[in-house]
């Protein structure tokens, strides 16, 4: 099955970071139609989120899971066995290369994509270096994005500012997707690496993360709209 998107709203992944199951479901019920695919991170899942994802999934919607998974083989394996039941469409996967490896043999030709994350984009080079890594962030990116498509991933999750490196290093059929990303002038919050949704569409990403400038407007379906036409002006 190909995750590669269609068209400027297929692209467009909103995150459901907010502390209820409550308020996830007013800012889907504002931004359907809108909205390519909604993401379940680490706040809304300790929050029911888990069963509202596979509510969403049941009502047609793409989700991604994102639980970052990093743990012994056996149990990344049996995770995502799991995960392929609750009819998600991506789910992250922590870039290590034995992780990997563990959760594709999970996957058995279900429809799921396993996405890598390399660096977080909250990370810079500093942050890297603090962690006990010895070169840079793109560097760390780029020998990840190898193991990856080493292992049989679906795709990476990386900054725009390393998305055209990894489009080389990856081949057309992997997908990208950039989190990290703000409309020309928001505020860029806790992210270090960030671009606008152009500038990562023309950088070669599939997907953008883009959630704050959205959820926290006024007029969040309007907000959603403009992201979406920054993307196909990009297109």
């Amino acid at each position: 099955m190909s995750f590669k998107p269609r068209n400027a709203t297929d692209r467009l992944i909103l995150p459901l970071d907010v502390p209820t199951v409550a308020e996830a479901r007013a800012i889907v019920e504002e931004t359907k139609g809108v909205v390519g695919v909604y993401k379940v991170g680490m706040q809304l899942q300790f929050a029911g989120g888990l069963d509202f994802a596979q509510e969403l999934a049941r009502e047609g919607h793409k989700v991604f899971l994102d639980v970052k998974l990093l743990d012994i083989d056996n149990t990344v394996t049996q995770a995502v066995r799991n995960i392929v039941k609750m009819g998600m469409t991506f789910v992250t996967i922590h870039a290590y290369p034995r992780t990997m490896r563990a959760a594709v043999a999970g996957l058995e030709g279900a429809d799921l994509c396993l996405l890598g994350v390399t660096v977080l984009t909250s990370m810079d080079d500093e942050d890297v270096k603090a962690a006990g890594y010895a070169g840079a962030a793109a560097e760390l990116v780029k020998s990840r994005a190898i193991a990856a498509r080493a292992a049989g991933m679906g795709g990476l999750v990386c900054s725009a500012h390393e998305a055209s490196a990894l489009r080389e290093l990856a081949g057309p059929d992997m997908v990208l997707v950039t989190p990290g990303v703000r409309p020309a002038g928001s505020s860029a919050d806790d992210q270090k690496r960030i671009k606008t949704p152009g500038d990562a569409i023309r950088a070669g990403a599939d997907f953008i993360v883009c959630g704050r400038p959205i959820t926290g407007a006024t007029d969040r379906r309007a907000a959603a709209e403009a992201v979406v036409a920054e993307i196909e002006a990009a297109l």
